[in-house]
């Protein structure tokens, strides 16, 4: 098995390539625009075929609306590759397929409307779930209720053990654990849903901002 994230320094942005090197095929999560030339280079580098580009989520009206563009520029960069692009919903069989391995496909929806989340072997590919104020491009999530109940009856019922990956560094690290997350979480470790849901309501409206021309290619 091959496994390789890429961070952006400038957005804390995180994409991450899984694959079965004994089958040449791979999968691609959260693939960002300044990645396209990277990722093409580790495809070729290893032979591999890409089976699935997996987006946890897209921001359908980030506070700056560039972004919208980016995100669909990422995915644009890998039509050549002739992979299926799962986004925004569950597929009819939500195992997803390449080489020997298989991914699951979670509906998760908070952060964005329509957020998915991948479960592979001992992993979870969650997006900006757990980032509740803390995503550059959506600082306060569009379904409090729903993020609620995707993170404590989706995500937290996994093994203590499960890897969590954001789409975005947190606290300068890219990866924790249900464990840790479901104690010290800052905003789910020690809340009960009220008064999570009251603390969301109270967070300032996002304001429309300018981000960097690096950041807006991601």
């Amino acid at each position: 098995m091959y496994f390789r994230l890429l961070h952006d320094e400038t957005s804390g942005a995180m994409s991450y390539l899984l694959a079965d090197l004994a089958r040449a095929e791979a999968v691609l999560v959260d693939p960002r625009g300044l990645d396209i030339p990277v990722l093409r280079a580790l495809l070729d580098e290893h032979q591999l075929q890409l089976r699935w580009i997996l987006r946890t989520h897209q921001h359908e009206q980030p506070h700056d609306s560039r972004l919208v563009g980016a995100e669909r520029r990422a995915v644009a960069g890998l039509a050549g590759l002739q992979a299926p692009v799962v986004v925004g919903a569950v597929p009819s069989n939500p195992m997803l397929a390449f080489g020997d391995e298989h991914l699951e496909v979670l509906a998760t929806p908070g952060h964005t409307d329509h957020c998915l989340s991948f479960r592979w072997r001992d992993r979870l590919f969650c997006g900006g779930l757990l980032s509740v104020d803390s995503c550059p491009f959506q600082p306060r999530p569009a379904l409090p209720t729903a993020l609620w109940d995707s993170v404590t009856r989706r995500v937290f019922t996994l093994p203590r053990e499960t890897l969590l990956f954001s789409g975005h560094a947190r606290r300068g690290r890219a990866a924790s654990t249900v464990f840790e997350e479901r104690r010290w979480h800052p905003w789910f470790g020690a809340a009960g849903r009220d008064e999570f849901l009251a603390r969301v309501a109270s967070l300032p409206p996002a304001e429309p901002q300018q981000a960097s021309t690096q950041t807006l290619h991601a």
